[in-house]
């Protein structure tokens, strides 16, 4: 005889799992927020020639670019190359462009590009290659560029490589810190996914059924006796012995 579950208990193992790592509509709004706010500030001090925030100059507004539009990727892949385009948006701002930006443009946002394009090619460990990518073009640029074009003198100043540099690592630092910190949350919803499935399963296992008691009877044959007889008690008629 052998034990079946239940239709209930059958439905209960049927029952998927629930995943660990599923993003909650709450979460998905407020990264579209989050994307969109960095895109805003980042239009707004492109624009505007003097703010409060980061002031009119081109040093200011190549670190405020270059810093926002990696920490707007880290929304969403495409925050970060709608943050790229937004590199041109000084030159339709009121006020003097300057010289400086129609040589910053080509350059940091080739850069910064190539710095996306491999950002997203990974995890966490590729960022050191998109920092990589991201300075040797303009410290290439601003050792050699001179001997290219006798005028092509801003790459080389220490105030352009301080504000780019130092935003890439900011930003990148930034997204170091928060892909480890993702990575270990999955992990820890992973582990009580696992944990809550093995409880689960334990709780709707069906019982062992027990096999009935068997009975053994004895069956007692009676085995009929015989008398032997010899012939002289034969012909005198007397019994004969029982075997």
């Amino acid at each position: 005889m052998t034990g079946t579950a239940s239709p209930t208990r059958q439905r209960r193992r049927a029952r998927p799992l629930p995943d660990p790592v599923r993003v909650s509509p709450f979460w998905t709004v407020l990264r579209l927020l989050g994307g969109w706010a960095m895109l805003a500030l980042l239009a707004y001090l492109l624009w505007t020639p003097s703010n409060p925030v980061v002031g009119g100059g081109w040093a200011e507004r190549l670190l405020a670019w270059v810093l926002l539009t990696i920490l707007a990727d880290e929304f969403g892949g495409w925050f970060g190359y709608f943050g790229v385009l937004l590199g041109g948006l000084p030159f339709f701002a009121p006020g003097e462009l300057g010289t400086q930006w129609p040589v910053i443009l080509p350059l940091v946002g080739g850069a910064l590009l190539a710095l996306l394009l491999v950002k997203h090619s990974g995890g966490a460990f590729v960022l050191p290659f998109a920092a990589v990518i991201f300075a040797l073009p303009l410290l290439a640029v601003g050792r050699y560029g001179t001997k290219l074009d006798p005028g092509l003198t801003l790459p080389g100043t220490a105030t352009f490589q301080r504000a780019a540099l130092s935003a890439m690592v900011a930003g990148l630092a930034f997204s170091f810190v928060r892909q480890l910190v993702g990575v270990a949350v999955r992990y820890s919803r992973r582990r009580r996914a696992a944990r809550s499935a093995a409880l689960a399963a334990a709780r709707v296992a069906p019982l062992p059924v027990e096999s009935a008691p068997t009975t053994t009877t004895e069956v007692i044959t009676a085995v009929p006796v015989t008398e032997e007889t010899t012939p002289a008690q034969q012909a005198s008629g007397e019994p004969g012995q029982r075997a």
